[in-house]
Parts: C-alpha cells; structure tokens; sequence
C-alpha cells in the first residue's frame, strides 16, 4: 500500500512540522510511502522491480500498487526527487534465515548498497526493514540515502514512522550510540557532545525516551489517574535501564535526560500534572539524584474540557543542585509569520525556554556546569549554587509559619579584592572568581526579620585548586571576616577546602642535580642538590632559586640554598597567610556570632577556622581532619586507615563535640544556620529578635518530672501524650522550638537553644540517668580495643563541664539570655580510670563553668 502525503492538508501540518524538525517547518511537496510484506527476504528481492514501480514517474500500472495515481506528481517534482529523496519504503519480513542482528545486518545493508543508484533515481529517501518475532517486538533495520543506504544505528529497533515523536533531532548536539534495553518501549542513548577534531569529550549523557500509546481519554478523573499510574510505571522502568546501562559503560555520564510522550489526548487541568509529577520526584528524587538525572521532559496533549480543542503541553523538569526542583510549563504555539512552532510558558511563570523552537537542540555542558558536576562528584555543592540553597531554605523557613514570604527573601553582592587588596562590593556572574575563595554580603529576609538581615558569607571554591589556601584565597577571607565585624553582623563560613596550597617550582624541579656522599652508591645518601651553570643561566633570571657557586669534581656547580618559585603562592607564604586568618577567626569568635558548616572536607588550616569559629554544622559525608589517612599509613609504615572519616568524619568529630550539629546533606545544613541565626540579634547593636508566641505565655506546662528517671528534653521541649493517644504534652519552652546542639557528646549535660513566650534564650539541662561513654579503638595501636565507661546522672564530668563552660561562651556572644535547670550532685571523683582517659587529657576543665559563668554578661536564671 502506497500512502501519498500532502502538506496542503491542514491536519497533518503539526506531524510534518515534527518530521521536518531540523528546519522547523516542511517544505511545499509530495511524498510517497510503500509498505511492503513478504514470508521471506528472498521473495523482496524477486519482486523488487515491482516494489519499486510503485515510485516511478508516474507510477507505472502494477496489481500491487493500483491505487497510485499519476496525479502525485508534477514536472518539478521530478527533479527535486532526485537532488533531495523523499520517499520511504518499508520492506516486513515474516521469517528470516538469521535471528541475531550481526547476521542480518549486512544482508540487507549488502543489499540496499548494491540498488543504491535505483533507489536513489526512484527519490527513495529511506528503506527499513522489518523483522518479525514471535510474542515479541518486532526488530527493525532503518538505511537512508544521505548515507549511502548504511544503517543508522539510532534508529534500530525504533518504527521510523514514529520515531519522530521520540525528538532524536533535539540531540543534534552529540554523537549518539544506541543502547540496547531489556524493556522496548525504552529507547536509550549514549551521547558524547561533538567537539573540535582532536578534543577531548567531557561531556557524556544518557537520553532515555519513551512513547505512551493509549486511546483519548474522556474524563479527567481517568485521565489523571492515568497518567499519574503509567507516568510512574514508565519513571521506574526508565530509572531500571540507567541503572543497567551506567553499571555498564566505561564513561562517568552527567546531566542524563528522561522524555516521555504521552500520545493520548487527556481531560484536565495542567496545574494539576505539575503536582502530581513534583510529588512523584521528590518520592524518587534520591535514586535520581544518583543517576544523575538533572532534566527530565514530559509531552501530553490536554483538552482543559471534554469538548476544547486540544493543546500540545511541555513539562520541563531541572534539578541542578539536587535540592531544587524547577518546574516550568509551556504550550505549543505556530508562529504565524513563519508557521513554525515555538515554545510559549503556560501560566504566570515564564519558563527559560519561552519563545524558543521546538526543535531547539539541547546544549552541551557549559563551564558552570561542568564546575557543577566536579563540585557534586566531590560530595558538596558548587559554590555559587550556595546562594540559590539559601533562598529555597528562606522560603522553607517562611512555609513553617502563617505569613506569606516576600519574593525578594534573599539579594546579595559579591565582595573581591581590588588591586589594593581592598574588599568591594562587585555583582558579577556565576563562576567569574579568579581565586578559590568566595565572598557575600547577604540581606536575608527572615520571619523574625521581614526587613532583613545581613550576614556575610564566606566560602571555599573546591572546583579551583581543590579548594586549597593561597595567599589571595586567605587575603579575601581575612578581608570579607573584618567587614563582619565592622558592621558586627554574623559571618557564615562554609568549609570545602584542601588546607594550604602546596606547590613545586616545575622550572627547578626539571633541572635539578643530586650531589652524592657517594656515587657509586646512592643508599648512602647525599649532600646537596645543585644546578649546573647552563641552567642556572637561563633561570637566574627569573630569582626563584638562590645558590652558592663551588668547584668540585672537576665542574662549576650552583648548590642550592633556597627555592622560591617564579610564582607567588605555593610556599611558606601560604602559611603565614593562614596564621593570619586563623587570628581573624579567633578575634570574630569573640566580637561576633560565627557559624562554620563543613562539607565535603575541611583540612589543615580549614580545619582550624572551623574549630576557632566554634558553632559547626557537619555534612555526614564531610570530614575534620589536620592531616590524611594516606600520609598517616606512610608515617606508621602500614596499611591502618582506610578513609579520612576514621580521623574526623561525623562519627569522630560529632561525638567528641567539635561539631554541634550533624546533618544528612548540604541543604539541611543551609536551614540549620537559618535557624541557629533565628536565635541570634542581627547585629551586636541589636535587641533580641522577639516573636509572636506560639504557645500562650499563661499556659500550664503538662510534663512533671517524676521521682524515676526520664529524659530531660521532655521537661524542655516537651513530648507526645503516653496515654491519649494524638495529644501532646507541653515541656516548658515553646512548641518546637527547642534546639539541641552536641547532643551525642558528654550527655550528661543536655544543652540548645529556645524559645520562651518568644523570647530566645540559652538552655543548659542536667541529664539524671545514666549514660555511657564509648571510648573506641584506635587503629594505630592493634592492642586498643573499644571501651564503654559508665557515667552516672547529675554529675559534672570534665567532657560535661567543658561542655557546659562552651555552651556558656557561644550563649553570651549571642547575647541569649541563660536559663540552667540546676540539678547537680556534683563534680566527678578522678579514679584510676578516668583520670588515664579523661581528667589528665583535659586537666582543669571542670572549672571553666565556673569561669565562663563569672564573665558572662547577659541574664542567667
């Protein structure tokens, strides 16, 4: 059967502008289409001739084809057949000599080469085959005539009459290799971005796509029961088939892409399909986050009522940073000046791709982009992506209460330093900094403060020289650290760094010579290192090395006494940079409020702000440490750490007290420091920030402590009714506004921060059980072994004490007032045992509460 097409047929308009998808819209012309079936390939290649009758000029009388008319064509026609083929033809095959596609391959490509110049004369623009297969998917084979009748690998196994509606020419951008899947309907693509000649490719993706066939359906409670069960069904079968694929492919893909065309012409509201498809992801969002799935696109065709006119809709999925989802919405239009079709924002929201061509291809990964992906692969979150989390976070604080959030919750300037070393206030776009270290001056816009607040930001770039200090990275701090305590707001550090930069002078390290104490055995060592003088000529010059000139061994020899490097930044100048921040931060702890949150990695110098800031926040995939395990097994001389969190990961760092406040992920973290911050004045010439109560401040307090032991928290924050069910049982601050910090570390003090009829406050707790103390093993010394030590109730321990004297501290440099419910035995005895692991550790701790008590200068009741 032959079927003619015709673009002056208006209905077809829109499928022809989807097959024509390169240019945006079809030229005015005729094609021709055959669809041929034969028991056997051998009886295609007998009929041939007939078959290709169907294709003359005009179609020459044939019984298998006696519908065609002549009246397909015209004079012009005829040309342009032959300079530009349009005709398609598909050949089905019943049974075939060959079942797996090697074999059958160059069969038909063998064949269709070898007709090569009749298909060409007859305009046949393509020729698939089609294979069939019992209780299974057909297979087909697709050879086109701008290659030479070879197969194109995209399409096997894709029926070409709707593979359109897959959009494979939006992937123009890439190199594509087909990957074959379990489940047909998933059509799966590895994409390798086209470079120049020569390039190394960086960018590679998967796309999966699927087409969703069904009958129209009437009503929109069918309608939206449909797509939300078979938009879910087809998400977990795509997710399935990137799981195969990516355990199976020796690239490390990014930014993987899921389209879904939804044929069927659906009843319902499109605000409805975005609820629905948000929810769905954030079920999902984990497993998607892990394959990399950061854009997803979804086609459906929506009548708003049974009897409206159908439209195209786009669903536009993004998820970046893995914390925010954007949705954008958008409505198929015809431009009618040029007929093609663009993209138009359905809704009040305007969407990035509004106004943009359907056919508009997806772009390679840009350098924001690619410094995303290396930021991500690490375990953080790309610096500049930083501002955007504390935005979602801002609105999150906001959705927790019953006023309505301002649209500008957060605005920010970038601060830099000047050729004079000077911070100033620059808006630039992201990924523009020159150095690893990046700087902010923030207004946030928060429930206690609708007017805003400031705060100034500072952060490490791990994606420039992993993150490490030089001397503009500690310049930049130092600078951004002063501003905050000029203006007596808060400083945020947020700690993915390396430690300080080491470097070699590669124009030394090239050239070098090794004085031996004797030659002819090197194991004895030697007495200098030295240049010869041809080199030491060309790099005098540059004054990054300086020698002493002797004769020895018969030769002029340059012995070096200093190396100092052509460039600046990689030498012991790091070092007195880092002393100097670490001033600063110890300096800041005093005059302002500092909160430091670490993720990914904090080393060395980082290290030291984080602990000199004091309030920290630890991601659990980050760790603390001063130096690697790596560089500890070669000190020991054997294989005894395995990763850097047996030395400071959350397990070390959050139990021994130098992080507050562990959290699962980079967000959570972002919310926390909001949090915290809501307790805190904006600046030190400010009041507390008082809210409206949300408990009555004349309540009863329902939990009375008992004579038996019970958790202390329930006395501070409350708990769930043990006998009526659904009821809550207030404790005697605020509902939910309790605030543990160093929870897990000397719990027989219980410390946070709360709220009383609105007013923050500073909150110390004496736990009245009995806790224990898990002492673990360490590595380096196989005769350790892990210890439980028991630590009565109500008595003050050295970890204890220190941890109530830190409480204290950080409470009175936020200005909280201090609220100890007192209920001490007293301090601890130094037995055998604790004196080894404790007392003579940390010596007279037990008496820094007394100490931070004498010099507090806010209310303590």
């Amino acid at each position: 059967m032959s079927v003619p097409v015709s673009i002056s047929n208006p209905d077809l308009a829109r499928h022809s502008t989807e097959l024509f998808m390169d240019s945006g819209f079809s030229p005015l012309c005729q094609r021709m289409g055959a669809m041929v079936a034969f028991d056997r390939f051998e009886d295609f290649t007998r009929n041939f001739d007939e078959v290709i009758s169907c294709f003359a000029e005009p179609p020459m009388e044939s019984p298998l084809f006696s519908e065609v008319r002549s009246t397909f064509y015209d004079e012009d026609d005829n040309k342009n057949v032959r300079e530009e083929p349009i005709h398609i033809l598909n050949v089905a095959v019943r049974w075939a000599d060959h079942q797996e596609d090697e074999e059958l391959v160059p069969i038909f490509r063998a064949f269709a080469q070898s007709k090569n110049n009749i298909l060409v004369d007859y305009g046949l623009r393509r020729i698939t085959f089609l294979i069939t297969q019992q209780r299974e998917f057909p297979k087909f084979f697709t050879f086109r005539a701008r290659d030479e009748f070879a197969e194109d690998h995209i399409y096997r196994h894709l029926e070409p009459a709707l593979a359109f509606q897959l959009e494979l020419n939006r992937m123009r951008n890439f190199d594509l290799t087909a990957v074959p899947c379990a489940n047909h309907k998933m059509h799966l693509y590895l994409g390798a971005a086209k470079v120049e000649e020569g390039t190394e490719v960086t960018d590679y993706r998967f796309f999966i796509r699927a087409i969703v066939r069904h009958s129209d359906l009437i009503t929109k409670e069918a309608s939206f029961e449909y797509l939300q069960n078979e938009g879910e069904r087809l998400l977990l079968e795509a997710m399935d088939e990137l799981e195969v694929a990516a355990s199976n492919t020796s690239v490390r893909t990014d930014c993987n892409h899921i389209f879904l065309n939804f044929v069927p012409t659906v009843v319902m509201d499109p605000s409805k399909i975005e609820e629905s498809v948000r929810s769905m992801v954030m079920r999902y969002g984990s497993r998607l986050w892990k394959l990399r799935v950061l854009q997803a696109e979804v086609k459906i065709n929506i009548r708003l009522m049974p009897t409206a006119q159908a439209v195209p809709v786009r669903l536009f999925l993004t998820d970046e940073s893995g914390y925010y989802l954007d949705i954008s919405l958008y409505k198929e239009v015809s431009d009618t000046s040029t007929g093609s079709i663009m993209f138009h924002s359905f809704g009040e929201k305007q969407g990035p791709m509004h106004g943009m061509l359907i056919n508009t291809p997806y772009v390679t990964k840009d350098l924001l982009q690619a410094k995303r992906f290396q930021a991500q692969s690490l375990g953080t979150t790309y610096v500049y992506d930083f501002l955007e989390m504390f935005r979602q976070a801002l609105f999150k604080q906001w959705g927790a209460t019953e006023d309505a959030s301002p649209t500008d919750v957060l605005t920010y300037t970038e601060l830099v330093l000047d050729a004079q070393g000077k911070v100033v206030q620059l808006n630039r776009l992201p990924g523009g900094n020159e150095i690893g270290m990046v700087a902010f001056k923030m207004k946030l816009k928060t429930p206690e403060y609708p007017k805003g607040r400031d705060i100034v930001l500072i952060s490490n770039d791990i994606t420039y020289k992993i993150g490490s200090f030089g001397p503009a990275e500690d310049l930049l701090f130092l600078r951004a650290s002063e501003l905050a305590r000029a203006e007596g707001i808060p400083r945020v550090y947020i700690a993915a760094n390396s430690g300080a930069r080491i470097g070699f002078a590669d124009e030394i390290k090239s050239k070098f010579q090794i004085g031996w104490i004797d030659p002819a055995d090197p194991y004895k060592g030697f007495r200098y290192l030295y240049l010869t003088p041809q080199d030491y000529t060309r790099i005098s010059s540059m004054n990054s090395v300086h020698c002493r000139h002797v004769e020895e061994a018969g030769e002029s020899r340059y012995i070096i006494t200093d190396i100092i490097g052509k460039e600046e930044g990689f030498g012991v100048e790091n070092l007195r940079a880092s002393a100097t921040i670490a001033g600063e931060s110890s300096l800041a702890y005093d005059q302002i409020v500092t909160i430091s949150m670490v993720t990914c990695r904090a080393i060395g110098i980082g290290a030291y702000l984080v602990r000199l800031g004091q309030r920290v926040i630890q991601v659990e995939n980050s760790h603390i440490i001063l130096t690697g395990a790596s560089a500890l097994n070669k000190v020991l001389g054997r294989e005894v750490y395995t990763s850097n969190n047996q030395l400071g990961g959350v397990q070390i760092m959050y139990n021994n007290g130098v992080s507050h406040v562990a959290v699962p992920d980079d967000f959570e973290g972002v919310y926390t420091i909001l949090q915290w911050l809501s307790y805190m004045p904006k600046d030190h010439h400010s009041p507390l920030p008082v809210i409206p109560p949300t408990d009555p401040i004349d309540r009863e307090i329902d939990f009375v402590p008992s004579k038996v032991p019970y958790d202390p928290r329930w006395m501070l924050a409350g708990r769930p009714h043990p006998t009526v069910k659904g009821c809550w049982q207030s404790g005697f601050f605020d509902h939910r506004s309790f605030a543990e910090i160093m929870q897990p570390w000397a719990q027989t003090v219980v410390v946070g921060r709360a709220r009383l009829g609105g007013i923050p406050v500073g909150v110390i707790a004496v736990e009245a059980r009995t806790v224990e103390l898990a002492i673990p093993a360490d590595p380096a010394n196989p005769e350790s072994e892990a210890k439980i030590i028991q630590q009565a109730g109500q008595v003050w321990f050295p970890d204890s004490a220190f941890k109530t004297a830190q409480a204290i501290r950080d409470f009175d440099r936020e200005h909280l007032p201090l609220l100890i419910f007192a209920n001490w035995r007293g301090f601890s005895v130094s037995g055998c045992i604790l004196t080894f692991f404790v007392v003579m550790s940390w010596g007279g701790q037990s008496w820094a509460t007394e100490i931070g008590l004498l010099s507090k200068t806010c209310p303590e009741l």
